[in-house]
């Protein structure tokens, strides 16, 4: 076992995965030792002995979820094969979308995301930050809207990186053609290089850091990207990358927000600022009608 080709080891563990009955059907030796312990949660639907697949449903989904009720009705006539738990926790992530629906979703052929600026460096250009409130609690819906880039919220725990790596090679050895979630984790690479952007994301509401130390979110993204493969970039992303670049190199939006930041960052510094330039105009008028007035 020890002298064993890492790879050959891993497309073994891959080929008994794929062998592995599906969860949450008579075949599957969780699902038969649930029915053992409570028989009559399958045959009378006993409220006191919830379901397996409602009780991970549970654990998975959290109460606040927007996922509930008709969306998991639908979600469970529509869901189809269930690997494992990992697989189930994906595909309520991808329901929950408004973005990366089956029928809705496409992948920008040949796109690559090469470059994004940090968090700090578009705050700067003039772009604001805000939490994604357009009735989603999905991760993977990141929109933009003039200079509004809207992310949803994200809670950083001790297990977030856990569930994200499984998520991640997941994706990576089954669905590589649909790695909407490592897009997601580039986009946050590339926002993200030190503890000022965390600071800043966690300033507008976006993060909220149980880690206690903003150093340790940035290596978690920033390790999350390595050696991952992105055969092609998701559209909705990759139009987001574009946008967001191109807004941070117009020299204009940089003088603008550098105005703003300087002079109009408070509501005393917005009235001293129109007042001096008021009375720089005055100035200004003064001195004309001085120089018509010496020429006639």
């Amino acid at each position: 076992m020890g002298d064993e080709n890492p790879n050959g080891l891993a497309m073994k563990i891959k080929a008994m995965l794929e062998k592995a009955e599906p969860l949450f059907t008579d075949k599957c030796c969780i699902y038969r030792l649930y029915n053992l312990a409570f028989p009559s949660t399958l045959n009378s639907g006993n409220p006191s002995h919830p379901s397996l697949l409602s009780l991970t449903l549970l654990y998975i989904v959290p109460s606040d979820s927007i996922i509930s009720g008709s969306d998991l009705g639908l979600f469970l006539s529509n869901v189809g094969r269930i690997s494992h738990f990992t697989d189930l926790s994906r595909k309520l992530l991808l329901i929950s979308s408004h973005l990366f629906q089956p029928s809705a979703s496409t992948r920008s052929r040949g796109a690559k995301l090469t470059h994004i600026y940090t968090a700090t460096k578009l705050n700067e250009a003039g772009v604001k930050f805000e939490i994604n409130k357009n009735n989603t609690q999905c991760l993977l819906d990141l929109e933009i809207s003039g200079h509004s880039f809207r992310i949803p919220f994200i809670r950083v725990e001790d297990w977030t990186e856990v569930v994200l790596r499984n998520l991640l090679a997941f994706e990576q050895s089954h669905c590589i053609d649909e790695s909407y979630l490592a897009d997601y984790i580039a986009v946050f690479d590339f926002l993200i290089n030190t503890d000022k952007d965390v600071d800043l994301l966690i300033k507008k509401g976006i993060i909220e850091n149980w880690l206690g130390d903003s150093n340790a979110v940035a290596e978690m993204f920033n390790g999350l990207a390595v050696n991952i493969l992105y055969p092609d970039f998701n559209e909705q992303y990759f139009h987001i990358s574009e946008a967001l670049n191109t807004f941070c190199n117009h020299p204009w939006n940089r003088k603008v927000a550098t105005l703003k930041r300087d002079y109009c960052n408070t509501p005393w510094k917005t009235v001293a600022s129109i007042a001096g330039i008021f009375l720089l105009i005055l100035t200004v008028i003064q001195t004309v009608f001085s120089i018509l007035q010496g020429v006639h």
